[in-house]
């Protein structure tokens, strides 16, 4: 039986991870569009919720976010920090859960990653690579 467990958690997330991260996603949205998070760092800043991970316990979240423009992205993520209590309250109230995850916020890279392998793709010495491959 414990090797089922340990199985299934090796496979990736369950269907009800994915659908509590993506209820979390969307209310997360919703509460960085519509109700304001008092901090200076925030004032201004529309945020981007990419992905939120949740652990298979479902008591974790970690979301991921991105500043529009990517303007002062460490000052944001720090004053999210800062005020996570009340994100997850009002979390709450939009999303009917047994336990509310504790909730974390994480920088996105994926989209420095993505640029990243995008410019090593267009460089001179792999498409000339990937030229002699198709002759």
């Amino acid at each position: 039986m414990a090797r089922d467990r340990v199985n299934r958690s090796a496979k990736g997330p369950g269907q009800r991870q994915l659908r509590v991260s993506e209820l979390l996603r969307k209310a997360l949205a919703d509460v960085f569009l519509r109700s304001g998070v008092e901090d200076p760092a925030l004032s201004g800043v529309v945020l981007t919720v990419t992905e939120v991970t949740v652990s298979p316990d479902l008591r974790q979240a970690t979301a991921f976010v991105m500043p529009l423009g990517g303007q002062s992205q460490s000052d944001v993520v720090d004053a999210l920090g800062r005020h996570r209590k009340f994100v997850r309250g009002e979390v709450a109230r939009r999303v009917s859960l047994k336990f509310m995850p504790e909730i974390s916020f994480k920088l996105d890279d994926s989209f420095d990653e993505s640029e990243r392998i995008d410019s090593l793709l267009r460089s001179p010495k792999v498409a000339r690579d990937v030229g002699s491959d198709q002759s």
